[in-house]
């Protein structure tokens, strides 16, 4: 297992444990999902601690040895993986994330999906899909803009800059910044903050903010999906592939 499950009074603590990356998978994806609609379906639960185990918050999908959105699918089939992606969006629990070091591509998008992100000077964040020849996934590409806006999230997509602690927090993308020592501490604090006020209107008032955020990220996955199946044929995503694992920039040809 790859994922773990704790209960601290109101909160329920949900941890990514797959070293030394975090990496995930459609198993570890899966097993996300499951620990998410077991909090929210637990009465005594009122908000939900998002953490990893580790250096890495999660560094996303393995693109190089496990690509969970590589196979071929029959014709209006949706991809597993980003179907419990977007299961994740669908938990009426408030989220609170404790993001230490980083959080990439599809780490990114696992952040997203808490209301609050808490994170240290050292973390960071990227949208690295575009260094990589391929499209946003995990639903960023829809989300992102909603957090820190349509330039920013533009900025973020199209360059794939890493966005750090400070530059995070200026940003919005971070709520609180800390020292490491205190990351889950704080993102606690807050959790038993929310689970502290009254739990129907706490329900009522996120699902309100939410809006149709759950129907959004299924929608906008589908269409992530179909633009990478595209661009993962091309010479651009092989060659992007190579250098991220060589560790050198990209050199892409267009095809």
């Amino acid at each position: 297992m790859t994922v773990k499950l704790d209960r601290d009074g109101y909160v329920s603590v949900i941890t990514l444990r797959n070293p030394p990356n975090n990496h995930l998978g459609l198993g570890t994806i899966s097993e996300l999902a499951d620990a998410f609609d077991s909090a929210d379906s637990d009465s005594r639960v009122r908000a939900i601690l998002l953490r990893s185990e580790g250096r890495v918050f999660c560094a996303g999908a393995d693109l190089v040895n496990a690509n969970p959105v590589a196979d071929p699918l029959p014709p209006g089939a949706r991809s597993p993986f980003y179907v419990a992606a977007a299961r994740l969006y669908g938990v009426r629990t408030p989220v609170v994330a404790a993001v230490q070091g980083a959080a990439v591509g599809a780490g990114l998008g696992l952040a997203l999906v808490a209301d609050f992100r808490i994170a240290t000077p050292e973390s960071r964040f990227v949208a690295n899909f575009v260094q990589l020849g391929l499209h946003p996934g995990f639903g960023i590409s829809a989300v992102l803009e909603r957090v820190i806006g349509r330039q920013r999230a533009a900025m973020m997509l199209l360059t794939g800059r890493r966005i750090r602690g400070e530059e995070a927090e200026r940003w919005g993308l971070v709520d609180q910044l800390v020292p490491a020592e205190s990351l889950y501490d704080t993102a606690m604090a807050l959790a038993q903050e929310i689970a502290a006020a009254a739990p129907l209107a706490v329900a009522s008032t996120r699902a309100t903010l939410r809006g149709d955020l759950h129907a959004l990220v299924a929608a906008a996955t589908d269409h992530e999906l179909a633009e990478q199946a595209v661009l993962m044929r091309t010479e651009d995503f092989a060659e992007g592939v190579r250098a991220v694992t060589e560790r050198r920039p990209g050199r892409f040809v267009g095809r």
